[in-house]
């Protein structure tokens, strides 16, 4: 027996003495204060390590979020980015009507006949008697698969290079070269129905020199030459 449990004894001895009733029952009174203390120790001690259950379960759930860091964002969808070209834009061939007179720069028009095969015209003004012409006098293919005829008009600004092309399938691009200068991108020009064959015109500049070399070539789709021609201005 503890100093609390003799005090509390003796004040309980004390009191039932006061009264002329029977001895009271003060070893069972203090027996049962025994129990009512150790149940409130034992409820203290089950608050406190409840208390310290809660606080460890706390800890370690905030101690795995600093472990594991923030939840990673979802990856950004990638955009993908443009594909290097190692040429220029295709362009293909303007399609016109038959016999249209076609302003091609500088004072010139260039018209397409369906008679006969490569057969065009091209010239100053109106140019409805050279086609006339252009028409009687039409035949057979005047060029082979893969041959390129060229030719070239003075103006007052330089010279214009004009010619028809036939090809086994129609150009992307045609380019007129003088020398070793910088190639021209020609203008192309055909009569609907996908036929194989149409023509060009290309401005070179202010002039041509005496014995030049002029090089026409006609390119496909993915850049592989089509046809090929070389020649040489007139001394």
């Amino acid at each position: 027996m503890n100093e609390d449990d003799m005090r509390l004894a003796r004040a309980l001895h004390r009191a039932a003495d006061a009264f002329p009733a029977s001895p009271a029952p003060v070893d069972e009174v203090v027996r049962r204060g025994r129990v009512l203390s150790r149940r409130r120790r034992t409820l203290a001690g089950g608050a406190v390590a409840a208390a310290l259950l809660a606080a460890t379960t706390l800890g370690a759930l905030a101690g795995k979020g600093t472990d594991d860091g923030p939840a990673p964002a979802p990856p950004a969808t990638a955009v993908p980015e443009p594909q290097p070209t190692s040429s220029p834009p295709q362009r293909g061939a303007q399609t016109v009507r038959p016999y249209e007179q076609v302003p091609i720069g500088h004072g010139l028009r260039m018209a397409l006949l369906p008679e006969g095969r490569q057969n065009y015209v091209v010239g100053r003004g109106d140019l409805t008697q050279s086609i006339e012409l252009a028409r009687v006098h039409a035949g057979g293919d005047s060029l082979q698969t893969g041959g390129i005829s060229a030719g070239t008009t003075t103006v007052a600004q330089g010279v214009v290079s004009t010619g028809a092309f036939r090809t086994p399938t129609a150009p992307a691009r045609v380019v007129v070269q003088v020398d070793n200068g910088t190639p021209h991108e020609a203008q192309l020009l055909a009569l609907p129905g996908d036929p194989d064959w149409g023509t060009y015109h290309a401005f070179l500049g202010g002039g041509v020199p005496q014995d030049a070399t002029i090089t026409v070539t006609a390119l496909a789709p993915d850049g592989h030459v089509l046809a090929r021609l070389r020649t040489e201005t007139p001394r």
